[in-house]
């Protein structure tokens, strides 16, 4: 995985780096890049991993399998990543367990094991795991997005989408291009930002190495990519806040959190899932923690080609499901995320299970 759960690629400094099963000069993505890996590669029919900005769709999304991100606090994370010694528990929110398999019906098996309260995390509600309404995919009314004005997709991954918005519709399922009012991307990721920075501040000791290395990723996120997109993806922003934080910053950050999650709840109610792109790119070559990713002859930030279309789910939430949709020309497979309703993981799966029976775009990576 990536050191400290803290990257797009799975990289660190005790073993060697994870390469995709599709093409080893490519990264599977991450943090949780080994587990997607091995599921794609046939090593594993399961594995577990955590989805802070996107840790389980981005990988999943890369190396062309299922992927689920559930509710935030559906799922215990005890024994997952444990705290800092002589540290607080300081992730409280955002983090989210989630699983990768090579299909719906394994995913729909391990999160039926593992959500659920657990007494170890008692902040984990006792929510009964919800019940399908089994209404066939052409009575449910779906949204769609093909990018974020902000964050344009490849190429690639825009004709994928829409390509399956054509043959949904032609399947006869009601399909509408959508965005919630008021989807405004860099407060959403600003916010995000910012409540990332109060939840991990605790969440890594403070020594020297981990300064330096954090000082080194702020600074290739503040001058790598293009202006416009670093403007999205600046965590350098918040540094006078990270070396001066308050609880005062951190109960705003947590009010502003909850009127996004109330405002995309109202949002979503009249659809059943929302359909959207899992990154601005498809895998990339392996390269330094952090660096720029050249988009159809564009350079963007690491954060903003790999998180922009994650993050806003964990800000808010929701669950998302990942299914693959195709390939690129040089072979990298292509995913899209389906959103669906907070606390309605069942149903959102039952949904995706039906677009993927009918959009059936699973491969396995070639000599595997």
């Amino acid at each position: 995985m990536a050191e400290l759960a803290a990257d797009y690629q799975s990289t660190n400094s005790l073993f060697p780096r994870v390469n995709n099963p599709w093409h080893l000069d490519y990264t599977p993505g991450g943090s949780s890049g080994g587990s997607a890996a091995a599921v794609a590669a046939g090593l594993s029919p399961l594995d577990l991993g955590n989805d802070f900005g996107g840790s389980v769709r981005q990988p999943a999304h890369f190396c062309g399998i299922y992927g689920l991100k559930p509710t935030d606090r559906r799922i215990s994370t005890a024994g997952q990543i444990p705290e800092v010694p002589g540290m607080p528990l300081s992730i409280r929110q955002m983090m989210t367990v989630g699983c990768f398999a090579r299909s719906i019906e394994d995913i729909r098996l391990c999160f039926s094991l593992i959500a659920g309260a657990d007494l170890r995390r008692p902040d984990v509600p006792p929510v009964p795991i919800d019940r399908p309404s089994g209404k066939p995919l052409q009575n449910l009314k779906i949204a769609w997005t093909a990018e974020w004005a902000e964050v344009p997709v490849a190429s690639e991954i825009r004709a994928a989408m829409e390509s399956i918005v054509q043959t949904l519709s032609d399947a006869g399922v009601q399909i509408e291009r959508w965005l919630p009012k008021d989807f405004d991307l860099s407060k959403i990721l600003n916010l995000y930002g910012r409540m990332s920075m109060y939840l991990t501040i605790y969440a890594q000791p403070q020594d020297r190495y981990n300064l330096r290395r954090s000082l080194e990723l702020i600074f290739r996120t503040a001058t790598q990519g293009e202006k416009e997109l670093r403007k999205l993806g600046d965590f350098s922003r918040f540094l006078p806040e990270i070396l001066n934080p308050s609880l005062k910053g951190y109960f705003e950050a947590l009010t502003q959190r909850d009127a996004f999650t109330a405002h995309i709840d109202e949002a979503l109610e009249p659809w059943d899932v929302w359909l959207c792109p899992v990154a601005a790119t498809a895998a990339f070559t392996h390269r330094p923690a952090w660096s720029a990713v050249d988009i159809d002859g564009r350079s963007y930030p690491h954060a903003v080609a790999n998180g922009a279309y994650t993050m806003p789910s964990n800000l808010s939430g929701h669950p998302a499901v990942v299914i693959p949709i195709g390939q690129t020309q040089n072979g990298l497979p292509i995913g899209m995320q389906i959103v669906g309703k907070r606390w309605r993981e069942m149903e959102l799966l039952a949904i995706a299970e039906a677009i993927d029976k009918v959009v059936g775009s699973l491969q396995h990576p070639p000599g595997y």
